[in-house]
């Protein structure tokens, strides 16, 4: 599919995503190059990732990787992260979810909405077997695209007190097939330290270098076949 660059006539994106270092694993070079042209971006996660740590109790894994992904987002420029705090792995997609979207939708009065694929299996490129999808990304997914319109709409969640809001663009993360790129070779480096920040997760992991992990990380999420830097979206109308 022929590709084009990602729009530019906006100014606030409102970035999704489900545990913290999700937006690190690649999208964070996209949201340095906003930021360092000017645009707002902040970012809503719907967890505090608290079991993802192996070996480390929920209470003190999530204070822990909310610290590191707040470090993570000041890397690439974002001043504003906010928690919805629903329990880590067992996300549920349905009118709860899509509620608390929706008010922060409201809250934060983006243009552009930005998430993670989440389709229910990917593969990297050139990469066999793929993966399962977390079901925590599945059913925020489903739930964002929801949400933008449930934003929109006096009547669905009528306790909600802040005004209506109208997004513009929706923007999923797409590694194989995109529509649309954003040039992100001069944001390479912030992409990797912004994932370094996420030191104790990442030391879990592996026995690799943090550093290292995470320039594989963002090389997999980032490099082009002609060795370009882009970072890939479906786009849809809000």
């Amino acid at each position: 599919m022929p590709t084009s660059p990602f729009p530019d006539d906006w100014q606030r994106a409102l970035v999704v995503a489900a545990h913290p270092d999700d937006i690190e694993y690649g999208l964070a070079a996209a949201v340095a190059s906003w930021t360092a042209a000017g645009k707002e971006v902040h970012y809503l996660l719907a967890t505090r990732g608290e079991a993802g740590m192996a070996g480390m109790r929920p209470e003190e894994a999530g204070p822990l990787r909310e610290d590191e992904e707040r470090r993570s987002a000041g890397v690439v420029g974002v001043s504003e992260v906010e928690f919805l705090d629903f329990r880590d792995g067992v996300l549920v997609e349905g009118p709860e979810l899509r509620r608390a979207l929706a008010g922060a939708i409201r809250r934060h009065r983006p243009d552009v909405v930005v998430t993670g694929y989440f389709g229910a299996t990917w593969s990297p490129p050139g990469v066999s077997p793929g993966y399962l999808n977390s079901p925590d990304h599945r059913a925020l997914g489903q739930c964002v695209l929801d949400a933008v319109a449930d934003a929109d709409n006096e009547w669905i969640f009528p306790d909600l007190t802040e005004p209506r809001w109208k997004v513009q663009y929706v923007a999923v993360t797409d590694l194989l097939d995109p529509a649309h790129l954003v040039d992100v070779g001069e944001q390479v480096e912030k992409a990797v330290a912004s994932l370094s920040e996420h030191r104790r997760y990442l030391e879990l992991l592996s026995d690799t270098p943090v550093e290292e992990q995470a320039r594989q990380i963002v090389d997999m999420a980032t490099l082009g076949e002609e060795g370009e830097r882009r970072v890939g979206f479906r786009l849809y109308w809000g």
